[in-house]
């Protein structure tokens, strides 16, 4: 088949499925219009009373404790600091493979 004859075969299909899904929606609506009925009520009065969609929860933070204290100090630049915690920063990186022992950072 040519791309030409394929997209029209895709566009007969695509409005096949559309016509299909609406004949579907039609015959539940009737059949839930008729399962209302045999209990007295219409469609629309059981409609009214559906409860509303629950919220989505938010998910919980993680309770925030008290911070670690700093361990070790960049000797540079006093105000970096470092709890010896997660990943090594930069500065300390670069002081150990410069020779300095860490040690030597601890505050």
């Amino acid at each position: 088949m040519s791309r030409k004859d394929l997209e029209k075969l895709l566009s007969d299909v695509k409005k096949a499925l559309q016509a299909a899904q609406a004949r579907e929606r039609r015959a539940a609506r009737k059949a839930a219009q008729k399962a209302a009925a045999e209990y007295g009520f219409s469609l629309n009065e059981l409609a009214d009373e559906a409860p509303a969609p629950k919220k989505a929860k938010k998910p919980r933070k993680a309770p925030a404790g008290p911070k670690s204290k700093p361990q070790f100090a960049n000797p540079e630049n006093p105000s970096q600091t470092w709890t010896g915690k997660g990943r090594q920063p930069n500065w300390f990186r670069a002081q150990v493979e410069n020779g300095a022992d860490p040690e030597t950072m601890r505050v």
